[in-house]
């Protein structure tokens, strides 16, 4: 009995060393393990650089423009901005006299399609033009005379009314001026509000010479372009908020008899010889002082602004097709 309790014991023992042999071989039995693939990272895509993008000191985006005519800024990179219509600020100066002969036409055409955007700036009060055209009317209180004060006067009048308007571009017009709508868009969407951007054309051929006042009751000589007023110009927002030193709350009137120069000029003034931004010439702003029969007709279409100069000079007129003659349509 006790041999048969030993033997039983033993073949435990040898069954559990057989066992425990067998665990110690799973692992090796096991097949290995495969090694881990990470995917390799993707090669980062540089476009080329294009040399005469960098030798014209450009953007791709600003190339259109060189086209178009328009010196691209000299500072910072173009931005494009989607735009609308109610982003623009549009300012027409105008005076009384003149609000049946000139107003009631370009109410009657580009107006007619940017209401709420149009700000009028004359110097009296016309009810009845207000009432039949819906068109935001604004008398500036200001001399109907074509001096040097009642121009900065309005001018004055107009910059403070865009800053109240929080819109994001500021553009001038007379009331001599035809505006092409898109193109205006077109225009200012190459460009961002909030770069500092000066758009127009000269009337002159070179920078205007002023002698400013100083401190010391003396004359100091300054040189810059100016955008003139009779094309039309626009500002950014950036800019013109810069500009509230010289031209916010009547600083505009005071600013222009330091140099005593007209409206257009003091603008030039403010931004070029004191703010030191220049002037972005554009050959797609137009004033009656152009001769624009030279226009090809294919391209009226792109212009920004036209101007119109009267039956007596017919350099200013356009030829364009259509249906209606002179008689019909003398305004063409």
């Amino acid at each position: 009995m006790h041999i048969a309790s030993v033997g039983i014991n033993k073949l435990c023992f040898c069954l559990s060393l057989a066992l425990s042999g067998l665990l110690l071989l799973l692992p090796c039995l096991r097949p290995s393990p495969r090694p881990l693939v990470l995917p390799l990272p993707k090669a980062q895509f540089r476009p080329p650089t294009n040399s005469t993008h960098r030798n014209l000191n450009v953007t791709p985006a600003e190339v259109p423009l060189k086209r178009k005519g328009i010196d691209a800024p000299s500072t910072g990179h173009v931005k494009h901005e989607p735009l609308n219509i109610e982003d623009i600020f549009i300012a027409v100066k105008t005076t009384r006299k003149y609000h049946r002969s000139r107003l009631e036409l370009l109410i009657q055409t580009w107006v007619s399609q940017a209401k709420r955007q149009t700000y009028i700036f004359t110097d009296g009060e016309d009810k009845d033009l207000q009432l039949r055209t819906g068109t935001n009317l604004i008398n500036t209180n200001c001399s109907a005379a074509h001096t040097r004060q009642a121009l900065c006067c309005k001018m004055s009048v107009e910059y403070d009314k865009f800053i109240e308007s929080q819109k994001k571009w500021f553009c001038h017009m007379d009331d001599d001026n035809y505006v092409l709508l898109p193109s205006l868009l077109q225009l200012l969407s190459s460009y961002h509000h909030s770069q500092d951007v000066y758009l127009g054309r000269p009337s002159l051929d070179h920078p205007i010479e002023a002698s400013e006042k100083v401190k010391s009751n003396g004359l100091m000589s300054v040189q810059f372009w100016f955008a003139t007023g009779g094309a039309g110009f626009c500002i950014s927002r950036g800019l013109a908020l810069k500009m509230s030193p010289w031209a916010s709350l009547g600083n505009f009137i005071s600013t222009a008899e330091k140099i005593r120069l007209p409206d257009d000029c003091t603008i030039g003034y403010i931004i070029e010889a004191l703010l030191e931004v220049k002037l972005t010439h554009t050959l797609l702003f137009h004033s009656h002082l152009e001769n624009l029969r030279k226009l090809p007709p294919e391209t009226v279409v792109d212009q920004v602004t036209l101007s119109y100069g009267g039956f007596k000079n017919r350099r200013n007129v356009v030829s364009v097709g259509g249906r209606f003659s002179l008689a019909e349509d003398p305004t063409r």
